[in-house]
């Protein structure tokens, strides 16, 4: 039989199965030899399609061809479960095990990632305490089978070959584990797998992408001599600075101390490191700097930088980019643009339609310069869909900078913590924490694992109080503002302060607070920000505040606190309402923020109008916070006697954490348990594993029984699901007028870049209301959503009203 992997659109050229598994199997082995797993990964991609040496999937895909009108069923053959099968077969009986454990743990491992490669990751053991991973490699009748295997062993690879193959991927298992803890080893095969899945993904669409294109893949850059390169021009950059006058100030030369210490710290060993120089102080390139010489001593593969907000991915994008001088290599991922999470089915390989050209468009995090999200960040990890995870193995090697690294929300904190150890322990990342508000990440139960001595800046507190810029005048403490009184309150501080940034918890409140202002018609340039306006919309409008505060003409903005992490602005004068101590120092990190003026006035005020009932986090914060608030009223030594000291934030984490405690671990509300139990609970402390021995009176017969599959289905970085969709702004109008069906996967791929910052992320209510008004239309078969003209306005964005929810974590 001539067998068939592809067949591409272009010139009806056939990729047989032989050409597709070994060409995939060399890409996925390229990737696990990062972590050490080559044979691993490799064997992933040499069985994934094993399952197209049938007659019936021959039969298919030619049909599909042949028949573009009227195709076979989508997903109608199975051809991902014969991989898992064999594997299953060969290497899981129980004699088997007892004669070679980590073949049975490779077997696991690695069926259950190409089973998967066309959906996500299987449940071992789902809560109905049945084996999804079971019901397929061991249960589901293959016909064709024993043809299959015979094909493959003829004329892929012999059998005394792939048994030396495997023997070498079981090796790698079994150095993998033995460096792990016992009580580590649920993580370890969670993340493993994840590893080896997105290993497999990445390889096999790319493989496939470069077939459908007809083209060769495109070399490696060479890294170190990137780095070096960015790393001189950076230099060239800093040493200018020397020229300028007044470089020679106190705190100029503190920030030059701040960034040689940078520097020098990039000798020492790849691990997790804080760097917690103060708003003002020169972080980013500080950052840089360390990333860029770390990158090129310790042959690094990229530089990845994790913001909060999609706000400032463009602003320290640009920034970075002005300094290095090249646009090609830096990547700015702000969302996902397009959703392929709920697609379960097999592709229908051989018609190249929309949906197969968008799984394949080139999305993985290639780049030697990367800026992302948290959520995103997150998502790789965690999220269902295989258009996250496929990025995750280009975490590998890199320097990754958490920019405001507090903002990781509660919940996630056990999570973002594994993640991390994994990188570093098992991914050889080299990871920054970078704020002035450092997050006690080692005080909950599932620690960081970060060393006493990770501070890369001496003399902290010293260095907080050279840069002090501000007051903080407890306001809260006193009274309640609501916006009629907010309103009175900003026009008095005109008197005194030419430039007023006012931040407030909820996006209702701040429409209403610009919109009573515009009432009074102040004379006084104002504007409106939040995370209703797409990343583009915001940058414009920060792009006009900055080019009043640089000419030094009154203006007026009110914001949510997407403008508090990283925004580089600085006004004479910011009104916060009470939150997280966190929040606060950041606010306040907006004033006065290059020391311009004398100390200039940050005012904390009790918001009464805000809804903060589905809001725990900011209501939670906003306790702790008057509580310090109290303390220090009480007695002006208390806590290093300033609400921003590094004292202070210690006791706020401390006390938040501890009062999120039942939350941090991701409790999965519906079932019961939490999220960590889902992921990585060992096998005799795992709750599902122990319902079903009392159920069924045995074992289940696996190593691994986690449930991979019922966690991500369950994982939401916000708690309620949002969907992206592309909004009429600005160039985004002629991106929407371009799509088509009838692209190539590069045009696709370029429009996914060139669309995310033109995105914003809508709650499910919004988007029936959207749906049922006909404010929304789709595009590409329904997988891409855009707003219509009258759905989004220049000055509030998303005409929606929306009280109450969350506008921290933007997609």
């Amino acid at each position: 039989m001539n067998s068939i992997a592809h067949i591409r659109e272009i010139d009806s050229k056939i990729q047989t199965v032989k050409e597709h598994l070994l060409e995939v199997r060399d890409l996925a082995e390229s990737y696990g030899e990062k972590i050490g797993i080559k044979h691993v990964t490799g064997l992933a991609g040499l069985l994934h399609d094993l399952g197209k040496y049938t007659f019936e999937f021959r039969t298919y895909i030619l049909d599909a061809v042949n028949n573009p009108d009227a195709p076979p069923k989508r997903g109608s053959v199975d051809h991902s479960t014969a991989g898992g099968k064999l594997l299953h077969e060969s290497f899981h009986s129980k004699e088997a095990v007892k004669r070679n454990i980590y073949k049975g743990v490779l077997a696991e491992v690695t069926a259950n990632a190409i089973i998967s490669h066309h959906s996500y990751l299987q449940d071992f053991l789902n809560p109905e305490l049945d084996s999804n991973y079971l019901n397929r490699v061991q249960n589901k009748e293959l016909p064709e089978f024993e043809y299959t295997k015979q094909q493959f062993f003829s004329q892929v690879i012999g059998i005394q070959d792939f048994e030396a193959y495997v023997d070498k991927a079981a090796t790698e298992i079994q150095s993998y584990l033995e460096a792990s803890r016992p009580e580590d080893l649920g993580k370890e095969f969670m993340f493993l797998t994840k590893f080896v899945y997105s290993a497999l993904i990445d390889a096999d669409r790319t493989n496939t992408r470069l077939f459908e294109e007809n083209k060769e893949a495109e070399p490696e850059p060479n890294h170190r001599e990137l780095f070096q390169t960015y790393y001189q021009r950076l230099m060239n950059k800093i040493d200018s600075f020397q020229n300028k006058p007044g470089s020679d100030s106190p705190i100029n030369m503190l920030r030059k101390q701040m960034s040689d210490k940078s520097d020098e710290h990039a000798e020492k060993a790849s691990g997790i490191y804080t760097l917690s120089i103060p708003t003002g102080g020169g972080k980013t390139l500080a950052s840089l700097r360390y990333a860029l010489k770390h990158g090129k001593l310790h042959n690094k593969k990229r530089i990845i930088y994790v913001v909060p907000y999609t706000t400032i991915i463009e602003q320290n994008a640009k920034e970075v980019r002005d300094i290095l001088k090249d646009d090609s290599n830096i990547l700015e991922h702000h969302s996902n643009v397009i959703e392929d999470d709920s697609i379960e089915d097999e592709l229908q390989d051989g018609m190249i339609n929309i949906q197969q050209k968008l799984k394949l468009a080139k999305d993985s995090w290639d780049s030697p310069i990367i800026f992302t999200t948290m959520v995103q960040f997150l998502n790789v990890f965690y999220a269902k869909g295989s258009r996250h995870i496929r990025r995750l193995h280009n975490l590998s090697e890199s320097i990754i900078i958490f920019d405001e690294v507090q903002k990781v929300p509660t919940s996630c904190i056990s999570l973002f913590n594994q993640a991390l150890n994994f990188l570093k322990n098992k991914a050889h990342c080299s990871i920054v924490l970078c704020t002035a508000t450092q997050p006690a990440l080692d005080f909950v139960e599932h620690k960081l694992d970060i060393p006493l001595e990770a501070e890369i800046i001496d003399n902290l507190e010293t260095v907080i109080n050279a840069f002090k810029r501000v007051e903080i005048i407890d306001e809260a403490s006193q009274k309640t503002y609501n916006n009629q009184k907010l309103t009175g309150f900003v026009r008095s501080r005109l008197k005194t302060a030419q430039s007023i940034l006012v931040i407030l918890n909820t996006k209702k409140v701040v429409k209403d607070l610009y919109l009573s202002l515009k009432d009074k018609n102040l004379d006084v340039p104002l504007y409106h920000l939040s995370t209703s306006m797409c990343a583009a919309h915001r940058n414009d409008i920060l792009g006009k505040v900055r080019n009043h505060l640089r000419e030094g003409q009154p203006v007026i903005c009110i914001s949510t606190q997407l403008i508090e992490a990283g925004v580089d602005v600085s006004f004479d004068c910011v009104i916060r309402s009470l939150a997280g101590l966190d929040s606060i120092a950041q606010a306040a990190g907006r004033c006065n923020r290059h020391g311009e003026k004398d100390i200039q006035n940050v005012y904390i005020i009790d918001h009464e109008e805000e809804n903060l009932s589905r809001l725990k986090e900011i209501e939670k914060g906003k306790q702790v916070t008057r509580r310090i608030l109290v303390d220090i009223q009480r007695n002006p030594e208390a806590h290093g006697g300033s609400i921003l000291s590094k004292q202070a934030m210690d006791r706020y984490f401390k006390e938040f954490y501890t009062e999120f405690k039942a939350d941090l671990n991701y409790p999965v509300t519906k079932l019961d348990i939490e999220m960590t139990e889902l992921l990585s609970a060992p096998r005799s402390a795992y709750r599902f594993y122990n319902s079903y021995r009392s159920k069924y009176g045995k074992n289940l017969d696996l190593i691994i029984t986690n449930s991979y599959k019922t966690a991500a289905e369950n994982f939401h970085v916000i708690s309620n699901q949002t969907t992206s969709v592309i909004v009429p702004y600005g160039n985004a109008k002629e991106i929407i007028a371009e799509l088509n069906s009838n692209q190539s996967i590069e045009d696709l791929s370029a429009f996914l870049k060139r669309a995310q910052q033109y995105t914003i992320s809508i709650y499910e209510f919004e988007k029936e209301a959207l749906s049922k008004n006909g404010g929304m239309v789709s595009y590409l078969d329904g997988n891409v959503l855009a707003l219509k003209d009258g759905s989004y306005s220049e000055e509030f964005g998303l005409v929606l009203e929306n009280d109450g929810q969350l506008d921290s974590l933007v997609f």
